[in-house]
């Protein structure tokens, strides 16, 4: 997950996210309220979902990390909104923040899906506490 804020980037992991509607097409991510970027999430108008490839556990677990700069050494280039698309992902979804909702200790941000790109990849996935991959 990427977004800017005030001229700058923020990248973090979500708790949750998922596909809401075809029409409009719509999404919906779950950051907690305690992250670093809460802030600039909840505040921003825009951001981007990246969804990392099998290979990328370890930028997962970098961008999971409070208080680094997590962009420091990784490959990306910019969307048209200037927000971070990393690099080597299985797709990047471009959104438009829509709506804010209270979710207990989370906050639920839903997202209008603007533009988005995908690569033949495996995707990596988070599954009972650990990162698992997809069996074909």
């Amino acid at each position: 997950m990427t977004a800017r804020s005030e001229g700058r980037d923020y990248g973090m992991t979500v708790s949750a996210f998922s596909s809401v509607s075809l029409a409009p097409p719509l999404v919906l991510i779950c950051i907690e309220k305690s992250a670093s970027a809460h802030a600039a999430l909840t505040t921003t108008h825009e951001f981007i979902v990246n969804i990392l490839s099998s290979e990328q556990e370890q930028l997962a677990r970098r961008f999971s990390i409070e208080e680094i700069d997590r962009f420091e050494g990784v490959g990306y280039s910019r969307a048209q909104s200037g927000i971070p698309v990393l690099d080597d992902v299985v797709g990047a979804i471009e959104c438009r923040r829509t709506r804010v909702y209270e979710g207990g200790d989370h906050t639920i941000i839903l997202g209008e899906v603007e533009s988005g790109q995908a690569k033949n990849r495996r995707p990596l996935l988070y599954y009972r506490g650990g990162y698992a991959q997809l069996e074909r």
